[in-house]
C-alpha cells in the first residue's frame, strides 16, 4: 500500500519533508515512526488524514500521515 508522510519542523532532521511511502499491510504508525529512526519519547502531534491518531492504529491505502512537535507560543 502507498502512504504519504509529512514532516513538519524539527522533524524535518529524520527524513525529508514529504515522501511517498510502500508499506506492508497491517503497519501501524508506529512502525512508521520506528522506521524513522525517531526515539521513542520524542513528543508529537500525529495526525492520520487530518485526525488525530494513536501509534497502534493500523494505515490502509492512501493514507497521509502528519508528524509534528507541539506547538507553543505567546
Amino acid at each position: 500500500m502507498n502512504i504519504t508522510l509529512k514532516l513538519f519542523a524539527t522533524l524535518r532532521d529524520f527524513g525529508p519533508k514529504y515522501q511517498e511511502l510502500q508499506l506492508s499491510e497491517n503497519t501501524t504508525l508506529e512502525d512508521v515512526i520506528k522506521t524513522l529512526n525517531l526515539p521513542g519519547n520524542f513528543p508529537m502531534i500525529r495526525l492520520i488524514n487530518s485526525e488525530f491518531a494513536e501509534v497502534t492504529q493500523r494505515l490502509k491505502e492512501g493514507d497521509v500521515i502528519a508528524l509534528f512537535p507541539p506547538i507553543a507560543g505567546g
